[in-house]
């Protein structure tokens, strides 16, 4: 699969001009899919000139490299610049800040291009339970149950 990663508010924290804090776990992620997963990374950001050579310099000096920057990738590994073709990237997923709910964290990023399901959120298993959902008033009940406990614990 083909992944294009923005670099700001993606790979690190958006602090353009400046290189933010890395995001947790993004380089970890992103390597993991080139080397295990054998994923084609593209970095595809508006940094340009002197701005995409410190990206570039930063990723590398973590081992994170990528097979193509702000330009497409083909099947046959030729890279092209985006004047020679349509200015949108050709990548099967794009990960950025500015999607829609934004960047969720690189864990779940993972896991869903893991599962092969990167295309449907992945929501957090239930317990699964036969008993009928608890209503407002037995809630309430528990939670005064439960300040009740810590006063009387604090008494002590």
């Amino acid at each position: 699969m083909r992944i294009a990663v923005d670099f700001d508010g993606t790979i690190v924290e958006n602090c353009f001009p400046e290189i933010g804090e890395e995001r947790p776990f993004a380089v970890e992620v992103l390597k993991k899919f080139r080397e295990e997963e054998h994923h084609v990374l593209i970095l595809w950001t508006v940094r340009n000139g002197a701005y995409l050579e410190e990206a570039l310099r930063w990723c590398e000096e973590r081992g994170l490299v990528f097979d193509a920057v702000n330009e497409h990738y083909l099947e046959d590994g030729e890279s092209f610049p985006v004047e020679d073709f349509s200015h949108k990237v050709n990548a099967h997923l794009f990960i950025d800040d500015r999607n829609i709910g934004g960047v969720p964290d690189w864990t779940t990023i993972y896991r869903q291009v893991k599962s092969g399901n990167a295309f449907s959120p992945i929501l957090p298993e239930r317990e699964k339970s036969s008993a009928r959902p608890k209503n407002i008033f037995i809630r309430f009940g528990e939670w005064i149950e439960k300040v009740r406990q810590e006063v009387e614990a604090r008494k002590r």
